[in-house]
């Protein structure tokens, strides 16, 4: 599945107000930063809008720089499913995988 489609998947399940899905790097984990995807119901105004086959996505304004030149991807095995990132902005990540520093 391509990220577009999990976007689409998302936003037909989404609450009725959302607007379209948010791209964040809030502080968390044993490395700094983590990436979360969640609903949005409105845009900041220093969000990035990046309108794809799916949907809106949204790019938090605060995380624009640590995220410049990442792709994003949707992965599932017999294991896991979630949103993968890579990103040359990432110095090093904690050994689980949850978090990442700059």
């Amino acid at each position: 599945m391509r990220p577009w489609a999990r976007i689409a998947d998302l936003m037909a399940r989404a609450p009725a107000d959302a607007i379209g899905v948010k791209l964040s790097t809030p502080k968390r984990g044993c490395s700094g930063l983590a990436y979360s995807v969640d609903y949005v119901t409105e845009a900041k105004p220093f969000d990035e809008r990046i309108d794809t086959p799916g949907g809106t996505l949204f790019v938090d304004g605060g995380s624009i720089l640590y995220l410049i030149g990442s792709t994003m991807d949707w992965v599932e095995d017999d294991f896991t499913a979630g949103f993968v990132f890579q990103n040359p902005n990432a110095k090093g990540a904690c050994g689980c995988g949850e978090s990442f520093t700059v």
